[in-house]
């Protein structure tokens, strides 16, 4: 039998206009998808016009974005479409930070379609793998700030252009594929399905400590939002 970290694997990876999921913008995206370590991937990419001003961290500016970008509708739900693809083949999806990642898709979604991610995976079950949860819990070393690059690092990957989210989505694909080989003893009994489920856990583990400041505040839906994996569930202001 095939070990997860050995067979198929889809990664995605988006630039968007900030940090807060629930309002971000996408600005590019791209997925990655690799049938075997030793096979050339497949990229697919995104490029969108978000109709708000972009940070300049992208390399990318505004007047490029209005003259090459797509608007946002139809892009989003190309990327819809193509992760529910990889779920209905059995493609485990890879996915940093996936908490974040998702819900800018599923919030994009609903900005410009009224619809939800949900709908464009289902029937086939969400399966994901995000090396930032799975690095967090295997490799205990103490609180340490975690992305792509630092995980790059961490597992001998080289270095990366954080702004380039095909470099991204290979770049964490390949980190995945090395934290399997690197916690084979632990993992490699596992399934991708069976994976995926323990992360939700391991995620809220490593996000209660540190989210304790919006429950001191009172703002316990944000907090339980962050805490979902790998999807969050919908804030009230959202959700309306």
């Amino acid at each position: 039998m095939t070990l997860w970290y050995e067979g198929p694997l889809a990664a995605f990876g988006a630039a968007t206009t900030g940090t807060d999921a629930e309002g971000d913008r996408i600005v590019s995206a791209a997925l990655v998808t690799q049938e075997a370590p030793d096979r050339a991937p497949r990229v697919r990419r995104w490029l969108v016009d978000p109709g708000v001003p972009v940070p300049g961290t992208h390399g990318l500016t505004d007047e490029f974005l209005h003259r090459n970008g797509r608007w946002p509708a139809p892009v989003v739900e190309e990327i819809a479409r193509a992760l529910g693809g990889a779920c209905a083949a059995g493609v485990p999806l890879v996915v940093p930070n996936a908490s974040y990642g998702l819900t800018v898709v599923d919030r994009e979604l609903w900005r410009h379609r009224a619809s939800r991610l949900a709908r464009y995976v289902e029937p086939a079950p969400l399966c994901v793998l995000d090396p930032c949860v799975l690095d967090g819990h295997l490799d205990r070393r103490g609180p340490r700030r975690t992305g792509t690059a630092q995980l790059c690092a961490r597992y001998g990957q080289g270095a990366v252009d954080v702004r380039d989210p095909a470099a991204c989505a290979l770049a964490a694909l390949e980190v995945t594929r090395a934290v399997g080989r690197r916690f084979a003893t632990r993992l490699g009994r596992l399934t991708a399905v069976e994976l995926h489920r323990l992360q939700g856990v391991w995620h809220t583990a490593q996000t209660r400590g540190p989210l304790g400041w919006l429950v001191k505040g009172g703002d316990l839906a944000r907090a339980r939002a962050a805490e979902g994996w790998p999807l969050p569930p919908d804030l009230p202001a959202t959700a309306a």
